[in-house]
């Protein structure tokens, strides 16, 4: 077969065999085209057509309605082929089943559902089900299995939570065995500091930290951890705050255990003036706060039971409501640290779950560049599960006046160890934001965060916060284990925030020992109470 064409591009010969001249002329356009580009095109359209024959058959031995029988379905066929995705061979039966909403009756438990894997597939193969037999068989399994999930996870909510708000024994026996000291013993009630040394506790070239807390034993961990590890321990003035049935106890304790040469002052809330004069904003938000908690009646119990539409994180949040320390004036009260010590610049305020394991004095060259707040951002670091708070972790941005006024994906920081410029506070209007956010969280019901005094704090905080070396304070100690004794070992503070506080029996044993290391256990009031390393 030879093929000519000619000069135009207009006309196309095929000679077939010797002598023989036969050429085909089809006119498309201005154009000829040869016998062979009609072959392959009808040979072509010849398969289309039985390929669309055949899936049109299909269509119609189906007999779906929902499906159609038309040249349209080769494109819903092919299309998702070509793409690279495949239809779901499982019927449409079974996801209407499992998507239906869930009945009070299914949550109920009954005794035919089967209660493992191996009684649902022997089940199955016993009664050789259709389709909808068998989504409404897995689904009965699937609730069963979820429910009992979700009563474990909140279970555990429950223990954890009594564990935590509970007054262990030996602590309660500590403080009722300084008591009696504090009245039947003169050297128990001494005054602190001694009156030569009180012009120190207004005295700006001392380093001045606060403590505030009711737990004789952590408050002692505290004091004897930042004395221990100064430099200079006669330039250091700890300011203790408790309340008034922790006073004589707390005296007792450090007029009996005294860290010299640091000045150790001890001294109840109601002693100061400032707090007993005139409305106390704190004092109102908690008579406040108590009041929309009480809605939260009959206890943990009533919480708990047969609750079966809440999430466990929700019925969690319910539970720390209960908690004593939302409702103690301990948890509030650095907000007021301008108004209870109008003398002094600078403090360091401590969290009495913290063990302090290097010389903080050098919090005090910290440039603040006129900030109040000297924290730890808590959105950044290596572990990932600690350092990866943000506001949005804090603050629910789902409520409007949330959302209008906060970057959920700002930075977080952290209560715990903080420096408070007192002299750059006093100018600013933080602790009226504080209380207008109490208020505001109060009238939408508890809506805007959770609980606690970090939210507001952020809040209040917001803009005035300098960022310090995470070096200063490590997190986390208290409600995940994965940070390692050597890791923590590394860090100048450790804060054991969470619930497993480490006089608590729900400790984590590998990381108790940093804390307990502060406590002398030939003590005669801590052998007395059987304070002891578990």
């Amino acid at each position: 077969m030879q093929l000519h064409v000619s000069p135009s591009l207009r006309h196309v010969t095929v000679f077939p065999g010797k002598g023989v001249r036969e050429f085909i002329k089809v006119r498309i356009g201005s154009r000829w085209i040869s016998y062979r580009m009609l072959f392959y095109s009808l040979l072509f359209f010849t398969f289309l057509l039985r390929f669309i024959f055949v899936f049109s058959t299909v269509d119609t031995i189906d007999g779906d309605p929902s499906k159609c029988s038309t040249i349209g379905c080769l494109g819903k066929r092919i299309g998702p082929r070509i793409l690279g995705r495949m239809e779901s061979n499982v019927p449409e039966v079974i996801y209407q089943i499992l998507d239906e909403a869930i009945s009070e009756e299914e949550v109920e438990p009954k005794s035919d559902i089967p209660q493992t894997l191996q009684d649902f597939m022997a089940d199955i193969k016993q009664t050789t089900p259709d389709a909808k037999a068998f989504a409404l068989k897995l689904r009965q399994m699937v609730l069963l299995l979820e429910q009992r999930t979700r009563k474990a996870k909140i279970q555990e909510y429950l223990y954890r939570h009594v564990a935590s708000s509970s007054i262990p024994k030996h602590l309660h026996c500590l403080a009722l065995k300084l008591a009696n000291e504090h009245s039947n013993n003169a050297a128990a009630r001494l005054q602190l500091p001694s009156a030569d040394l009180v012009p120190t506790l207004v005295d700006n070239s001392y380093f001045h930290f606060v403590l505030a807390s009711d737990n004789v034993l952590a408050a002692s961990v505290v004091a004897k951890s930042l004395i221990k590890n100064a430099l200079h321990p006669r330039k250091f003035v700890l300011h203790i705050i408790t309340d008034r049935k922790t006073y004589a106890p707390m005296q007792a304790w450090f007029s009996l255990h005294p860290l010299a040469p640091a000045v150790i002052e001890v001294k109840a809330l109601h002693q100061f003036d400032w707090l007993s004069k005139g409305k106390v904003p704190v004092l109102e938000a908690m008579e406040k706060d108590q009041r929309v908690r009480s809605k939260f009646r009959g206890g943990s119990s009533a919480i708990v039971a047969k609750n079966y539409t809440e999430k466990p994180q929700v019925i969690a949040a319910k539970l720390q409501a209960l908690s004593p320390k939302y409702n103690s004036l301990m948890n509030h009260i650095r907000i007021h640290l301008p108004e209870l010590f109008p003398s002094l610049n600078k403090v360091v305020f401590l969290d009495d779950d913290i063990v302090i394991q290097t010389d903080l004095s050098a919090l005090w060259d910290i440039d603040m560049n006129g900030k109040v707040n000297g924290a730890v951002e808590t959105c950044r670091g290596e572990d990932s599960f600690v350092m990866s708070k943000r506001f949005k972790s804090y603050l629910n941005f789902s409520h409007p006046l949330i959302a209008n006024n906060f970057d959920p994906n700002e930075c977080a920081w952290a209560y715990g160890m903080n420096i408070f410029d007192l002299e750059a506070w006093r100018k600013t209007n933080i602790t009226l934001t504080y209380y207008h956010w109490l208020e505001q969280n109060l009238k939408s019901d508890l809506s805007l965060w959770q609980l606690g005094t970090l939210p507001p704090g952020l809040i209040a905080f917001h803009g005035q916060v300098h960022v310090i070396d995470p070096f200063w304070h490590m997190l986390g100690l208290g409600y995940q284990d994965n940070t390692t004794l050597s890791d923590a070992e590394t860090a100048g503070v450790i804060h054991f925030n969470g619930r497993a506080k480490p006089w608590l029996d729900i400790a984590f044993p590998q990381l108790r020992p940093l804390w307990a290391k502060y406590i002398g256990f030939s003590d005669k009031f801590i052998k007395g109470c059987h304070i002891r390393v578990y």
